[in-house]
């Protein structure tokens, strides 16, 4: 399987050794590395050049600690960045959670660790820019939703739903299964809403660890805990007078259900280390890949959390019950991702064909992934079929494709684990059992993807040849 474009990572840290060997290391991996030896150094490059992602120690000369956590986020809040560091303590991991910082990693760091966490970061990364402008044509005129890329039935009823709820402080619930644009879709209520001044706090509840949760959350007094030299406002603070999202709100822990509930009721909260009570004003939207109301009968989930998050629950559908938005979207990933030295042209009518009638189990992530394969792939004016990922490659293109993947009835539980199944199997078999590379392509952890695998009962090792 060939690598997908090299991603461009700047690394930062003042022992000689790591930074040679790190670079080296992922320079293997197929990435374009840059060093830097210090902090100013680390903010003179960042300046300097563009990059796709950012390892740094937070000890090094040059106050990289404030200036990069602080400063650096506010100049370069797209770049994903990773904190390695050999002296941790409790509030620096909560300083770097809190300022948006992808993942935060202690020193020695084994190679599968760190490879792990720069294709997360990546992946994430790609994630956040599925979408880019398109203005979308109906009977009653233009509406412009920037964020979204499409214009079938299916995507017109939301675009309606989005315009009817942006403009309340109503709480909404967004599922759908991994790939779909749920955070896309929070964005655009967002910035349709009288609140598209103020912040949109994005809380990755699968990012956060849950010792660390409650303070990331409500913030924290000076003492309130060994190494709390200072007050720090949290992240519900840090969403006054705008929206919090709640990514993966099914993986928020129980104890943590209840205080949300209460904010959520009463526009209240109280910072770990104090007994007064913070008042703030949000909205709050929420976004899951698990069915809510099936963790609600398992106990896993509050009920009346679920019952006034989901005041209007938004189910964004599959790619493929989206008819030609796949290849409205194809498209639209083949000019975004365009190489700089070459241009492809188009599809070549064959893998339109592929493109159309394949399943789509990981959604708009993994069409994503497929155009930019095919682009790396291509040698001529056209993506041929032969460019595309194996598990394209073996579709049915005569195969009609059908209008939903739902049978007659079955639940939707039981069709999201189907396609959860289907994905993982695709994913495997073009891998050919290789775990690293598909949890990489598929955006998660080698961890995550063994979870997954022994959910479903698949062996890896079957794929392998």
């Amino acid at each position: 399987m060939s690598e997908l474009p090299a991603a461009r990572i700047l690394i930062a840290d003042d022992e000689p050794l790591f930074l040679r060997t790190t670079a080296a290391l992922l320079r293997k991996a197929g990435y374009q590395c840059t060093t830097a030896s210090s902090g100013h150094a680390a903010l003179e490059t960042l300046a300097r050049e563009p990059f796709d992602l950012v390892l740094s120690d937070l000890n090094m000369p040059g106050n990289l600690r404030l200036e990069l956590l602080q400063e650096g986020r506010e100049k370069w809040p797209d770049v994903p960045l990773i904190v390695i560091t050999g002296a941790p303590s409790l509030p620096s991991a909560i300083e770097s959670v809190r300022l948006g910082i992808t993942d935060y990693l202690l020193k020695p760091v084994k190679y599968e660790d760190l490879l792990s966490a720069v294709r997360r970061a990546l992946a994430q990364q790609e994630r956040r820019q599925l979408h880019a402008p398109k203005a979308v044509e109906t009977g009653s005129g233009t509406r412009c939703f920037p964020e979204i890329v499409g214009e079938s039935a299916a995507m017109l009823d939301l675009f309606e739903i989005i315009e009817r709820v942006a403009d309340t402080d109503t709480s909404v619930l967004i599922t759908g299964e991994s790939g779909t644009g749920k955070e896309v879709v929070a964005r655009a209520i967002h910035n349709r809403s009288r609140r598209a001044d103020g912040p949109l706090q994005v809380v990755d509840c699968t990012a956060i660890p849950e010792t660390l949760f409650e303070s990331v959350l409500f913030g924290h007094t000076k003492g309130s805990f060994t190494g709390a030299f200072k007050d720090q406002a949290g992240l519900l603070a840090q969403a006054d007078g705008g929206t919090a999202f709640f990514d993966e709100i099914g993986e928020l822990p129980l104890p943590l259900q209840a205080k949300l509930l209460r904010v959520i009721q009463e526009q209240t909260f109280t910072p770990v280390g104090k007994t007064s009570l913070v008042k703030v004003d949000m909205r709050f939207l929420c976004a899951t890949n698990r069915d809510l109301e099936l963790e609600v009968n398992a106990g896993r989930f509050r009920r009346d959390l679920f019952y006034r998050l989901a005041v209007i629950h938004i189910e964004l559908p599959p790619l493929r019950e989206r008819g030609d938005d796949v290849i409205l979207l194809a498209r639209h990933f083949l000019n975004q991702l365009q190489p700089q030295h070459r241009r492809v042209s188009d599809f070549s009518e064959e893998s339109l064909a592929l493109l159309s009638g394949y399943r789509w189990p990981g959604n708009i992530r993994e069409l994503r992934n497929a155009v930019e394969r095919g682009l790396t792939m291509a040698r001529g004016d056209w993506i041929l079929p032969s460019d595309l990922p194996l598990a394209v490659q073996r579709t049915e293109a005569d195969t009609p494709k059908p209008q939903s993947s739902r049978p007659a009835g079955a639940t939707r539980a039981e069709t999201v684990e189907d396609a959860e199944r289907e994905y993982l199997v695709s994913l495997l078999r073009e891998n050919a059992g290789n775990v690293a590379q598909s949890a990489r392509q598929a955006g998660i952890s080698r961890q995550g993807l063994h979870k997954l695998l022994n959910k479903h009962g698949v062996d890896a090792g079957e794929f392998r040849t």
